[in-house]
């Protein structure tokens, strides 16, 4: 269950935004004040999910369970659940499972786990569309007899060319002036499974030659003989999705069913059918409102879900939780937080008009709380051996480093000094350049946290490569001393001790698309593939990070945040996955 009942993107009282001013509008008005459940008696409305708490408005998470959430999925969770929240009112997380061929028990798991780790909770108000198969089958029925339905033979060939262009009209089928009684007679036959995929179709009985294609007699119910992922063989029709998701919404007290602009141009179909069942009787009025904003439009990432499975089955990622996925399941894993997602759906705030979003927002959101919640450590990711000849062999000490430099109350950890240190390979150089004050021979550094150093010579292989590095400590100088400040060195670099480190394998993750529109122009969207996306290096870890639980964030000074994986960690063998590095370093 989520530990955030009140998440950080809630929107304040003093944000606006043209949804936020439509709901304020309709609270002042008391449009949906007694709005209650259902409209006339009967099973639909009775089934055990109702909602019966007094939700001044209520909003809607819809997704179909046929895959993985994405980092546009973020934005709409955020939003739905955040207005419900700031309004006194209760989204419904609903399951739109009318497909039953591409929907499965992993993604309705999946999709519960992503929404609760952005930190939302639906409690009683979770529910699929196939709670419904049974209203929407009488919903089709009452269409056909009150003549606004029937069932159409033609094949899907023919239905197109018959259906028109956007600046020519469609012209109307054969089937379409048949009878009541015999379309709901074939209607009958088709739920009895005397016909096979695709042999004849439910439409809509609205206008042919509207200039909105959406309303051109619409298929609302089709043939699929196929098992439901939890009706079984009890349904061989399925209702249509824009057939199904407006009943959903009213059936569940929707007030405000909040959709991307691609169903812009499916609105008037959605009043048309509310309209017409609630003037049958079967639906109560006020009816739910349909209200579209501009999706999330990310930079360096795709959001197809047509490309991120050939992504997923093609192998060029490891599956759906791949850290460099732009799934929830993903993110997660790489390291992003669910109050890093929140800050950034209220940063972006919502619009009408579409727009790009540069990843960096992004990034630059997870920055901003991970500098706030992730404990600093060390790690040397490109270890190089420092040998301080002047130190004892066998000797320790301990030096101290803040947990966070921020967070006093955090404490400190001590770390071991020994005589041998790893250090970075790039914190020395046998000809330094002009303003390179880390380690070359006869030039000082500071140790952090510990020591000023001076560097005394070198040591290579037969190769050229250097090996370690030599040099002294100045004894009266450590770090927290009174004599600490004695000597001004402008160099300062991180180490870990030789003997004490822990090795662990340390993922180095970039953005898995080099160029900010994949597959723009017609282009194979795969050409576009950063091979620089992940690295595996062996690092030298602080001891502190040797017992590190998975899922545990970090700041590794200098190098970024990081956190423990959750799938390869073991105890006592962290594997490290790079969220976010420390700065955007390819600049705005």
């Amino acid at each position: 269950m989520s530990k955030n009942p009140r998440p950080a993107a809630e929107p304040a009282a003093s944000s606006s935004n043209f949804i936020r001013s439509h709901i304020e509008a309709d609270l002042a008005s008391g449009k949906y004040a007694a709005r209650t459940w259902g409209g006339r008696p009967g099973p639909a409305r009775a089934h055990a999910g109702a909602p019966a708490d007094p939700a001044k408005i209520r909003t809607r998470f819809p997704p179909e369970p046929n895959g993985y959430l994405h980092l546009g999925h973020a934005k709409s969770i955020c939003l739905n659940f955040g207005l419900a929240l700031g309004y006194g009112g209760a989204c419904h997380l609903r399951f739109d499972d009318t497909n039953p061929e591409k929907e499965e028990q992993e993604y309705v798991d999946s999709i519960r786990d992503a929404v609760q780790w952005l930190g939302f909770e639906w409690g009683s108000n979770g529910y699929f569309a196939s709670d419904y198969f049974g209203f929407m089958y009488e919903a089709a029925e009452y269409l056909i007899t009150s003549g606004n339905a029937y069932v159409d033979e033609q094949s899907a060939e023919q239905m197109r060319a018959s259906r028109g262009t956007l600046t020519e009209p469609g012209k109307p089928g054969p089937w379409r002036e048949r009878p009541a009684a015999e379309s709901l007679a074939r209607l009958r036959e088709m739920r009895e499974g005397r016909y096979a995929d695709g042999a004849m179709v439910l439409r809509a009985k609205i206008d042919m030659a509207s200039p909105n294609m959406n309303l051109r007699d619409p298929a609302i119910y089709r043939i699929r003989k196929a098992t439901h992922h939890r009706t079984g063989d009890a349904w061989c029709i399925y209702p249509m999705y824009t057939f199904a998701h407006p009943i959903e919404d009213a059936l569940e007290n929707i007030t405000h069913s909040i959709c991307t602009l691609e169903f812009e141009d499916q609105r008037p179909f959605y009043d048309w059918l509310l309209g017409k069942l609630a003037d049958g009787g079967l639906l109560a009025r006020p009816l739910p409102q349909q209200i579209e904003f501009a999706r999330l439009n990310l930079t360096n990432v795709v959001l197809s879900k047509r490309r991120l499975i050939q992504l997923v089955e093609e192998q060029h990622v490891s599956g759906w939780d791949d850290p460099r996925m732009p799934t929830l399941a993903g993110a997660r894993r790489r390291g992003y937080t669910p109050e890093g997602f929140r800050l950034f759906a209220e940063r972006i705030g919502v619009s009408k008009a579409d727009s790009w979003i540069d990843y960096s927002v992004l990034e630059d959101c997870m920055r901003e709380h991970l500098n706030e919640v992730a404990e600093r450590r060390v790690a040397v990711l490109d270890p190089l051996k420092l040998i301080i000849e002047n130190y004892p062999e066998g000797q320790q000490e301990d030096c101290f480093a803040p947990n966070h430099p921020q967070k006093p109350e955090l404490g400190q950890r001590a770390m071991p000094l020994t005589r041998e240190l790893w250090i970075e390979r790039e914190d020395f150089t046998e000809t330094p350049p002009k303003g390179y004050f880390r380690l070359f021979p006869g030039n000082k550094v500071r140790l952090r946290y510990g020591y000023v150093v001076e560097c005394t010579g070198f040591s290579k292989d037969q190769q050229g490569r250097i090996t370690a590095v030599h040099c002294n400590y100045l004894p009266d100088t450590k770090s927290g001393t009174p004599g600490a400040e004695s000597i001004k060195v402008k160099g300062n670099i991180h180490w870990v001790s030789a003997v004490r480190a822990h090795a662990a394998e340390v993922r180095l993750y970039d953005r898995l698309f080099k160029a900010p529109h994949p597959g723009a122009g017609g282009r194979d969207f795969l050409l576009d593939l950063n091979p620089e996306s992940a690295r595996s290096v062996t690092a030298q870890l602080e001891p502190a990070l040797a017992g590190a639980a998975a899922g545990t964030r970090f700041q590794f000074e200098r190098h970024g945040y990081f956190v423990t994986d959750l799938r390869d960690s073991a105890p006592g063998r962290p594997v490290l996955n790079r969220a976010v590095t420390l700065r955007d370093s390819r600049g705005r």
